[in-house]
């Protein structure tokens, strides 16, 4: 009877961490974590993200920490190191037009410019191959399977996979194509196409209490950046994004970090993890109020 009315308690303090796709913006979510790492939050009972959303709240979720992610990211990591397109490796003008070059012929030739096979062994490594069975925190994830244009919330087999699948832009990455005997293949790409801020993933877990981190902000743009193939898809995937949000379910409390850093700059890694910092010192009296709470029941986890 102890032991009900404890594990009673537990369920009524948890809580579900809902992480944003938005690229290179995404890195702000390591911040995020380890501002409330700082402050000595409690840990969510869930981690769910969607593309980059994925990749750090799948790292986390596999319990590498927060300052271990920073670590990582600014002292260990350049992504362009596990990209097999040279043209991700080359900034400034000069780069840009070989990407528009590359990522033009690529759309003809295979099926997005860079294969992720790098990435996809890099998070194996990470994740030290552990299955959703495995993580430190319960993880989930989402994609978009373009053959039965269903999206797919990955909570079994590879967290690596599901990372991979998740993150995987159109165009610029190509999709992760998963094979089961019996099944049509089916060919993954990112899941913000469908719900790149999946509350409802955690409502359906059972969670009344739900925080989530939004890195990604919509807003207009002159017609004058609209110069190339690239650019029109990308601003489409991103008129599509902005209107599913629309109709997407709200979490208890939002954090929003600012919008000054592009989804493709991954240059600037410092300043976009402060970001992340700095929304949680902002917005500490909000985040204070969602931890004390008075404890709502939630349902058993699927």
């Amino acid at each position: 009877m102890k032991q009900d009315k404890q594990d009673k308690k537990n369920k009524t303090h948890q809580w579900a961490l809902v992480l944003s796709g938005g690229g290179a913006k995404g890195l702000a979510h390591i911040g995020v974590l380890k501002a409330f790492a700082d402050r000595g939050f409690p840990e969510p009972s869930l981690v769910v993200g969607t593309s980059m959303g994925a990749i750090v709240g799948g790292l986390y979720a596999c319990g590498i920490s927060p300052q271990e992610l920073t670590r990582l990211v600014l002292e260990d990591f350049d992504i362009t190191a596990y990209l097999d397109s040279f043209v991700f490796k080359l900034n400034g003008p000069v780069g840009k037009v070989f990407q528009t070059g590359q990522i033009l012929g690529n759309f003809a030739t295979r099926r997005g410019a860079d294969s992720g096979q790098g990435l996809l062994k890099l998070f194996e490594e990470l994740t030290k191959g552990k299955t959703f069975a495995q993580t430190r925190i319960p993880f989930r994830c989402n994609a978009v399977d373009l053959v039965s244009g269903k999206e797919l919330v990955f909570s079994s087999g590879s967290v690596a996979r599901a990372i991979r699948a998740s993150m995987s832009f159109p165009g610029f990455f190509e999709p992760l194509v998963e094979e089961t005997q019996g099944a049509p293949p089916q060919c993954l790409v990112d899941g913000g196409l469908a719900n790149n801020m999946p509350v409802y993933i955690a409502r359906n877990a059972g969670f009344r209490r739900v925080l989530a981190v939004d890195v990604y902000h919509f807003k207009t743009v002159p017609a004058s950046d609209l110069k190339t193939g690239p650019h029109i898809v990308y601003r489409s995937i991103e008129v599509v994004i902005n209107l599913m949000e629309r109709k997407a379910a709200a979490a208890d409390l939002t954090l929003y970090t600012a919008d000054q850093v592009s989804p493709f700059n991954f240059f600037r890694k410092k300043e976009v993890i402060q970001m992340g910092e700095q929304v949680v010192t902002a917005q500490e009296p909000q985040i204070q109020a969602f931890f004390s709470q008075k404890p709502l029941e939630m349902e058993e986890m699927e």
